[in-house]
C-alpha cells in the first residue's frame, strides 16, 4: 500500500503521525511510505532519519495527498486540506466529528474512508488509540492549570501543593477515565487536595483503592458539582462519550458561584467541551476569562510536548496501521471489530451512530459498507 504522512498544519501542532521506527516497520513489509518534507521536525525527527528507515520525502502536502492510498495523520483535516482528499482514500487520524459539522460535511462530500483513532474500541470498551494522548492531556491539564493559577496569569495566586503552614490547593476532576485518572495522579503528586467525580460506581471503587489519601471520590451529580465548584481552585473537565458530543456539566450560571481566578481546564474540548462556556483555543492564545474565571481549552494539548506525544501515539497506532496496510481497510475492518468501530464516514455515508446523532444526519449501519 502507498502511505502518505503530511505535515500537520493545525496551529502549533508539532506532532507527526509516524516515527522513523514506524516508517521502517511499514517499508520492510513492502509498503511505500511518503513523508512530507520536514513533517517530523517539530517532534525532533529529521528527514534523513525517515530516509534511512526507507521512506521517501516529498516537497508538498499536495504531493502527499495525491499519491497516497492511506493518509496517516494526527489531527483532523482542516479546511485547506478538504479538497486534497480523494474519493476512496483512507484517512486514519483523530477526527472528533461530533464537534464539527463542517468537517463532517466535507468528508461526506469527498467520499473518503474516515477511520477515527478515537472510536477504535476493544471488547473491554477501552479506546487504545485515544489512551496515549489522554494520558498526556490528563497530566498536562494539571501542569497548565497549576501555571494559570498564578496571579500574573489572572489565576487565584494558589500554589497547588501549598507549603508548611499553608493549605494546598483544591482540584476537582470531572470524570474518572484515563484523562481524569492521570490528572488526579499528577495533582495528588503535587500535594493538592483532589476530588474525582464519576457516575460509574465500580470505577470510583477502583480509584478509591489505587489513589493516595489526598484523593477522594464522589458520585457525579449536578447537586454535587454545584456544591464543590464553590471551593475548588482548579477544575478539570475529563468526560468522554466515545464518538459523541461531551455532556455539558458546568453551566454558565455556575461561574458566578466560583472564586475569582478559579481555573477551568476542559480536556473534552475536542468533543465539544463539558463546560457550557468552552470554546477551542490554541497554544499561542490558550486562555480567556469569563466572569473572572480563567478558561484553558486548547484543542491539541499534547501538541505542546510533541516528542513524547509522537512516540506514544505511534506505539499505539502502528499495529493498526500495519493491519490496514497489509489487508486493505475493508478486509481489516471485517476481521477486526476494534477497527470496524473506528469507521465513522465511508464513501459519503455516516456509519457511526454518535456522529449521526450529533447533527441529525442519516445513519447507515457499518455492515452495509463492508459487505
Amino acid at each position: 500500500m502507498i502511505i502518505g504522512v503530511p505535515k500537520e498544519i493545525k496551529t502549533n501542532e508539532n506532532r507527526v503521525a509516524l516515527t522513523p521506527g514506524g516508517a521502517m516497520e511499514l517499508t520492510k513489509r513492502g509498503h511505500k511510505v511518503y513523508m512530507q518534507k520536514s513533517a517530523g521536525f517539530g517532534s525532533g525527527f529529521d528527514d534523513q532519519a525517515y530516509k534511512e528507515a526507507g521512506a521517501e520525502i516529498l516537497d508538498s502536502i499536495e504531493e502527499v495527498y495525491a499519491i497516497a492510498e492511506m493518509i496517516i495523520k494526527v489531527k483532523e483535516p482542516i479546511e485547506q486540506e478538504y479538497n486534497l482528499i480523494k474519493e476512496d482514500q483512507l484517512i486514519f487520524t483523530y477526527f472528533h466529528f461530533a464537534s464539527s459539522r463542517p468537517l463532517t460535511e466535507a468528508m461526506l462530500r469527498q467520499k473518503s474512508i474516515c477511520l477515527a483513532y478515537e472510536t477504535v474500541e476493544l471488547p473491554d470498551r477501552s479506546l487504545p488509540l485515544l489512551i496515549p494522548m489522554s494520558e498526556v492531556a490528563g497530566r498536562m491539564a494539571i501542569q497548565e492549570g497549576a501555571k494559570h493559577l498564578e496571579k500574573p496569569l489572572k489565576g487565584r495566586g494558589i500554589l497547588l501543593g501549598g507549603v508548611p503552614g499553608v493549605a494546598p490547593g483544591k482540584v476537582l476532576v470531572l470524570g474518572g477515565g484515563i484523562v481524569g485518572t492521570q490528572a488526579a495522579k499528577m495533582a495528588a503528586g503535587l500535594g493538592a487536595q483532589v476530588t474525582i467525580l464519576d457516575i460509574n460506581l465500580n470505577r470510583l471503587r477502583q480509584l478509591a483503592d489505587i489513589m493516595p489519601p489526598n484523593v477522594i471520590t464522589m458520585y457525579s451529580s449536578e447537586y454535587n458539582i454545584r456544591k464543590l465548584i464553590k471551593h475548588h481552585d482548579l477544575i478539570v473537565g475529563a468526560v468522554l462519550i466515545p464518538g459523541a458530543k461531551a455532556p455539558s456539566l458546568i453551566k454558565r450560571d455556575m461561574l458566578k458561584t466560583m472564586k475569582p481566578g478559579t481555573v477551568l481546564v476542559d480536556v473534552a474540548v475536542d468533543q465539544g467541551g463539558c463546560m457550557e462556556t468552552t470554546r477551542p483555543t490554541t497554544h499561542l492564545d490558550p486562555v480567556y476569562i469569563i466572569d473572572d474565571i480563567v478558561h484553558y481549552s486548547v484543542a491539541n494539548m499534547p501538541g505542546a510536548v510533541p516528542y513524547t506525544s509522537t512516540i506514544a501515539l505511534t506505539n499505539a497506532t502502528l499495529p493498526y496501521a500495519l493491519k490496514l496496510a497489509d489487508q486493505g481497510w475493508k478486509k481489516a475492518c471485517q476481521e477486526q471489530d476494534a477497527l470496524r468501530k473506528g469507521l465513522n464516514v465511508v464513501q459519503g455515508k455516516i456509519v457511526y451512530q454518535g456522529v449521526s446523532d450529533a447533527f441529525d444526519l442519516p445513519f447507515n449501519p457499518v455492515e452495509n459498507v463492508l459487505n
